[in-house]
Parts: structure tokens; C-alpha cells; sequence
């Protein structure tokens, strides 16, 4: 057995396990993983900050079930990647960050970015561990990609010495690591059969990671079979087809009023995968709390999640892949009683996001939707922060393929961009499309000089309405005309693509959009299409200065 140095241990076993590509900031203190990447099959890429290279490597996480590997130094990188890490742990995407660390022997001394892992990021991440050791390395990175994946999916964090990677040592790498699947049993599934035949007024929900296209076909054909109406939960749109007659719409932050009600007047709610919490509730106000009115089959992953909010009729601790597998067995009524909601369902989605509002300004938003929707492919890949901005996209896009949604549900400003490079990278025969707000894209915009080192044509549609839109949309309703940190001075985004190397348009008309959209699809370089928004439409549905009681 050959001796190797830690670093070129733990790239060995990253190889193993299957990595195909990582995010990184370099920094002085993970030099030997680095120089042991050199000469790897992994496809790394050098981000311009953490945050940015985190967020990648969770999208890389949200995209393919598989843990997103990001690598970060000491300290200042560590603490610089925290937003990456809420985001993995809010949205359960497995993640695995490696950070740099002192050396062993400088440790409890105060030394030069010395930090307690552990207890900065024991509230976020599923597991933190200090590999003190290179002969452990295969077992606890075995161990990160287990946990990473398992259960409910999150991040881990594994800290690595600097000393601890020049280290030689002689280990065997470890076997590859296969997330256990938790199957239903078969006396839940006769109990989940005998609630739905009871029910006069059902409503699936599904939500959560661990799905997989062959789980989203299952559950689809599930749905056929029970004619079922089927909704969506925040930001997990993509999980069932808006083109399929049984979809009713998602559940995300200001939910057509029409499918809200019928979760309220649902006699039984079939929730699969996700957890019901503050934004697909409606700030819990949907269901009620500990004792649900509609009778609730909770199915999730990890038995600590079920209860713990919702008192369900029926609950099954299963993975989403393994549930929809077993949905087979379970057969529908001779008479389907609900065929009419159904369509009820359909049509109301329908009518919520077909037409857009008119609003003030010469660029309408919804308008430019609605063309998207009309003239780019099924497995288009839609990407999102968080911001107002983000409304028109959830409402007006219709997400029709497995991962074409790609949004933070722990509500993250910045993650567009970065998320973005990522999924064209991952997908390049995909179009990809990113949204951003002005004040989004200026969080992590500088991932876009990594679209361009590395020639990933991701096309950034900012919004810009000079304003950070949705703490003002607040502000104008609980403290109306006293404007106060919510104004913004831009740049010209157009320009900064040239700048970075990219291609650039600028907007100002609806008619202006499409032209733009094509040409810089046609670049085949990165590209950003500069969108001026009136500020007084903050909503698809209402202006500014109604939201102040001015109009």
C-alpha cells in the first residue's frame, strides 16, 4: 500500500465517491488538497467568493441528489461561506464544505484565524468534524457523505488541519458510500389507501429533496391513477409538470388565494417529501396547529420531522424515491368521487397565472414571462434569489421538467447568479435562464467572472428598479413615504458584461425584451440583459402606492 500525503488521500477518496466537480476560494491553508486536485479527473472551479462558491456547490447539491463539494479556507472563507451553508440546511441539499484549518500544533493558542468549527457551525450543519489524523481521512469523509445524504439531506462540514494534509500515511480508501432508501410499510400503505378512498376532497403536496425524475414519474402516474389534484411547495414547482391536467399550482409566498382555500377545506392532505413549514403554510395559517383539521398523511425521511409541527392522521418515515416505488401497490376507488376538484384545481391555476396585471412602466414584466414561457424549451433551467422580483418568475413560468426550478426556500439574496453557473455547467445542452434584482445580483455578481474564466454562456436577466424592492414594498405598508435604506444607485449592468468579457443588453420596453433575450442567447458567451422596472410595480398584482394606502 502506498504512503500519501492527507491531501492527496482526501482527493483520492472524493474520486471514490463519485465527485465529478467542486467549487472553490484557494487559500494557503488546503495547499496539498490542492496541488493533489492537480493532476485529478474532477473538474474544479475557482470562485471569486465563498458565498458564491458555496451557493454553486449547493445548487450542484439541489441538481443532482448528490453531495455539492465546495472547499474554503480558514477563517475568514469559513465564515465567508455561512450563507451557503443555510441555504443546504433550510432547503435539506447535501453538502459537504472542507475548510482549511491552523496547523495541530498552533491550535488553543489564538493563533493566526484559529476558529472552533464546531461551535460556529453546529447549528447549521448536520455534523462537524477536525480530521486530526490522515489515517482517518477515508473513514470520515466516507462518513460526511453519508450523513450529507441521508435522512433529511444537509450540510456537513469537515476541517481539515494544515499540517494534517502534508501528512503521509498508509489507509485504504474507503467503499462507496449508497444513502440508505426507508421504505413504507405494507401496513401504511393499506392505511394511506383506506384515508384516501374516504375522502371526498383530497389534495397531494408534494416538497423536500431525495426525489428523482424515475420518483417524479411514479408519483405522476400515481396522480393519473387517483385522478388526483397535485400542488407544489415553495419553490419545488418542478417536482410535478404545470402542463399535466392534474397540477393546481405551488404553494410559495403569496399563493393564489383559490389554492390556498382548498388546502384549508381539503378533507384529507397527502404531503410528500416536504415539511409544511412558514412560506408553503402560509405563516402557518393553513393548517392548524398541533392537530390539523384536514386528516394529514405526513411521509418523510426522518421520523423527528413527523410531528413535530403537525399532528399527522397517518404518518410514514420514507424517502421520497422509495414511497413514490411503493406507490404501485396502493389502488384507487372503483368510483372516483373528487374527478370534479380536480379539474376544479386545474382550472383555477389556469386562470391565476395566464394573463398578467398591466402595471405602471414601459417594461412589463409579466409580459416578458409570458413570452419566455411561449418561446423557450421544457428542460429549460429557471434560476432565482430572493426578492419581489422573484414573483413574476414562480407565477408567470410554468416549470414543466425534472430540475428546472433552481430557488433558495431559505429565501437568499445573491444565490442566482452563482446557482446559475453552476447548472449551465452541469447541464450545458440546457438553456438556462437566471433572474436577478439589483440588489440580488450585486451580492454574488461577481460569479459571473467565473461564467466567463470558464466559458459557461449562463444568460442573467437583473431587474432593476433601484431599489432593494421588497424591504421598501414593507416599509411603504408599515411606515408609508418614510423611505430609509431601501434606495439603490446601480451600475450599468449591461456594460459590467462587456467589462467582465460577456455580452451585455440593456431594456427599457416590453418589446425590447425578446430581441435582447435571443441575441444574447445567440452570443454564446455569459451574457446580462439589464431590465429596467418601473418602482412602482413592486408585485404582479399591486403597485407601490398601494401598499402605502396612496392609491
Amino acid at each position: 500500500m502506498p504512503s500519501r500525503t492527507g491531501g492527496q488521500i482526501l482527493v483520492d477518496q472524493l474520486v471514490r465517491q463519485g465527485v465529478e466537480r467542486i467549487t472553490c476560494v484557494p487559500g494557503e491553508s488546503y495547499l496539498a488538497a490542492l496541488d493533489a486536485l492537480h493532476d485529478s479527473p474532477i473538474d474544479t472551479l475557482v470562485c471569486r467568493n465563498e458565498a458564491g462558491a458555496t451557493m454553486m456547490a449547493e445548487a450542484y447539491g439541489k441538481l443532482t441528489g448528490k453531495p455539492g463539494i465546495c472547499f474554503v479556507t480558514r477563517a475568514p472563507g469559513a465564515t465567508n461561506a455561512a450563507p451557503g451553508l443555510h441555504i443546504a440546511e433550510h432547503d435539506s441539499t447535501p453538502l459537504i464544505l472542507f475548510v482549511g484549518q491552523a496547523e495541530r500544533r498552533m491550535l488553543e493558542r489564538g493563533c493566526f484565524q484559529e476558529m472552533d468549527y464546531k461551535a460556529v457551525f453546529g447549528s447549521i450543519a448536520k455534523w462537524v468534524v477536525e480530521i486530526e489524523d490522515p489515517k482517518r481521512i477515508p473513514e470520515l469523509v466516507a462518513r460526511a457523505f453519508r450523513v450529507a445524504t441521508q435522512g433529511r439531506p444537509g450540510p456537513v462540514v469537515v476541517s481539515l488541519p494544515e499540517d494534517m494534509l502534508t501528512e503521509t500515511a498508509e489507509v485504504a480508501d474507503a467503499p462507496v458510500v449508497e444513502p440508505v432508501e426507508i421504505w413504507p410499510g405494507l401496513a401504511d400503505l393499506a392505511r394511506l389507501q383506506k384515508l384516501i378512498w374516504e375522502a371526498r376532497r383530497p389534495l397531494v403536496i408534494l416538497g423536500g429533496s431525495r426525489w428523482s425524475e424515475r420518483a417524479r414519474r411514479e408519483v405522476i402516474r400515481f396522480a393519473e391513477r387517483f385522478d388526483l389534484p397535485v400542488a407544489t411547495s415553495f419553490r419545488r414547482a418542478s417536482l410535478f409538470p404545470a402542463d399535466h391536467p392534474n397540477y393546481a399550482g405551488d404553494l410559495g409566498l403569496g399563493p393564489n388565494p383559490k389554492l390556498a382555500a382548498r388546502v384549508r377545506e381539503a378533507d384529507v392532505l397527502l404531503v410528500i417529501g416536504g415539511r409544511l413549514s412558514e412560506s408553503p403554510s402560509s405563516s402557518y395559517t393553513l393548517l392548524d396547529i398541533p392537530q390539523p383539521r384536514q386528516t394529514l398523511i405526513h411521509v418523510y425521511p426522518d421520523p423527528e420531522e413527523i410531528g413535530r409541527v403537525y399532528q399527522p392522521a397517518l404518518g410514514i418515515v420514507a424517502s421520497p424515491h422509495a414511497f413514490a416505488s411503493a406507490l404501485s401497490t396502493v389502488h384507487p376507488p372503483v368510483e372516483i368521487p373528487w374527478s370534479a376538484e380536480t379539474r376544479s384545481a386545474r382550472a383555477d391555476f389556469l386562470a391565476w397565472t395566464d394573463k398578467p396585471t398591466v402595471l405602471p412602466g414601459d417594461f412589463q414584466y409579466g409580459e416578458a414571462m409570458v413570452w419566455l414561457r411561449g418561446h423557450l424549451p421544457p428542460e429549460t433551467i429557471i434560476a432565482n434569489g430572493a426578492g419581489n422580483y422573484a414573483i413574476w418568475v414562480h407565477r408567470y413560468w410554468r416549470y414543466r421538467s425534472f430540475t428546472g426550478q433552481l430557488a433558495p426556500t431559505s429565501g437568499s439574496v445573491g444565490y442566482s447568479v452563482p446557482a446559475g453557473v453552476m447548472a449551465k455547467r452541469q447541464f450545458p445542452e440546457r438553456p438556462v435562464i437566471v433572474f436577478a434584482g439589483d440588489g440580488c445580483f450585486l451580492m454574488n455578481g461577481q460569479e459571473f467572472a467565473t461564467a466567463v474564466q470558464y466559458d459557461i454562456p449562463v444568460v442573467v436577466v437583473v431587474v432593476d428598479n433601484a431599489m432593494y424592492g421588497t424591504i421598501r414594498m414593507h416599509q411603504e405598508r408599515e411606515y408609508p413615504g418614510r423611505v430609509s435604506a431601501t434606495t439603490l444607485k446601480n451600475p450599468d449592468f449591461a456594460a459590467l458584461a462587456r467589462a467582465y468579457g460577456g455580452h451585455g443588453e440593456t431594456v427599457r420596453t416590453t418589446a425590447e425584451f425578446a430581441p435582447a433575450l435571443e441575441r444574447a442567447m445567440a452570443s454564446g458567451k455569459p451574457a446580462i440583459i439589464h431590465c429596467f422596472l418601473d418602482p412602482q410595480a413592486v408585485t404582479p398584482a399591486k403597485t407601490l402606492d398601494q401598499f402605502a394606502g396612496r392609491a
